[in-house]
């Protein structure tokens, strides 16, 4: 384990096992459509990845990046979009593909912006979900894993742009984040 860590809430296989269930479930779901997913960066990227080459229903990808946090790990809750789609979104299935629903307030944020772009469907995915956290209701159509309140990093997220590269989910040890001015 990566010596920042506390502990590894998530393993390797846990994830690989997950995303592959979830794959599969968006396949069932999206069965004779074409399928636009759009990743939000820079968490979901490695999550966006595998789960991809997990759906055998025609995809294409975009992305949109989005900031609510800058090196905090607290949600500021104004959110600003800092790369937008490429192309239009109407008339598409769109899954939207989140690293983590924390507060909602992002996520509530992008689907209001997206559904006013008229798709044919707007869902979400995200790894993890921090129901405790929530700020504002919104819910996850595909969810890997609920988990408690805990700062964790790895598989995409991250705390300063650390810890992305980390193939487990770890809970950061709060001394980390303390020293480095993130509470």
């Amino acid at each position: 384990m990566h010596p920042d860590g506390e502990r590894i809430l998530l393993s390797e296989a846990d994830i690989s096992a997950k995303v592959k269930e979830i794959g599969e479930q968006i396949s069932r779901d999206y069965e004779g459509k074409e399928l636009l997913v759009i990743g939000i960066l820079k968490g979901a990227l490695i999550f966006m990845g595998d789960l991809v080459r997990q759906i055998n229903v025609p995809v294409s990808l975009d992305f949109m990046a989005v900031s609510s946090y800058g090196t905090s790990t607290e949600s500021s809750g104004a959110v600003r979009i800092l790369k937008d789609l490429e192309k239009s979104i109407e008339g598409q299935h769109v899954l939207i593909v989140e690293d983590i629903i924390d507060t909602g307030l992002t996520l509530k944020y992008l689907l209001e912006n997206l559904q006013a772009r008229k798709p044919a469907s707007v869902k979400v995915c995200t790894l993890l979900d921090k129901p405790e956290r929530r700020k504002t209701q919104v819910v996850a159509d595909y969810n890997g894993f609920s988990i408690p309140d805990e700062f964790v990093v790895g598989y995409g997220l991250d705390y300063a742009e650390r810890y992305r590269n980390i193939p487990y989910i770890m809970v950061l040890r709060r001394e980390v984040y303390e020293v480095r001015g993130g509470l």
